[in-house]
């Protein structure tokens, strides 16, 4: 089993290294090319809701994400210590509405194969799979 971590503030400068993080983790798996791109995008914009919905766009709080990969898949756990933003209010918009936002979940619904959120006594682990197929 291998497993990597990495700790950054919620600055969105941050946000290309850990792009780059989650590409060389990704990089030791069979995936194709358009799979390991979803899966950064997805991982990416993960990131940016936390830092929009979660921190309120502050750039000075925490973000952990650690990748293990297991037998049968590659899971992504990123967890953030921020306001809780209810399950019910979790969904993407319509394809059709031309709008700015709300694709975010659709892209990480299309990466990985189960998205699960745990509200923690204080902020969110978000758990992304992708199955090893």
């Amino acid at each position: 089993m291998k497993k990597k971590k990495i700790e950054f503030s919620s600055h969105t400068a941050n946000l290309a290294l850990m792009r780059k993080f989650v590409r060389g983790f990704l990089d030791a798996y069979p995936f194709s090319e358009k799979e390991r791109m979803l899966m950064v995008l997805g991982v990416d914009e993960a990131c940016t809701n936390i830092i929009r919905h979660a921190y309120q766009l502050r750039d000075d709080q925490p973000i952990a994400l650690s990748m293990e990969g297991l037998r049968k898949c590659v899971r992504m756990r990123l967890r953030d210590y921020g306001e809780q933003v209810p399950a019910h209010e979790m969904r993407g918009r319509s394809h059709d509405m031309i709008e700015p936002g709300g694709l975010g979940l659709h892209l990480m619904k299309n990466a990985f194969d189960r998205i699960d959120y745990i509200l923690k006594a204080r902020g969110t682990e978000l758990v992304l799979t992708k199955n090893l197929e």
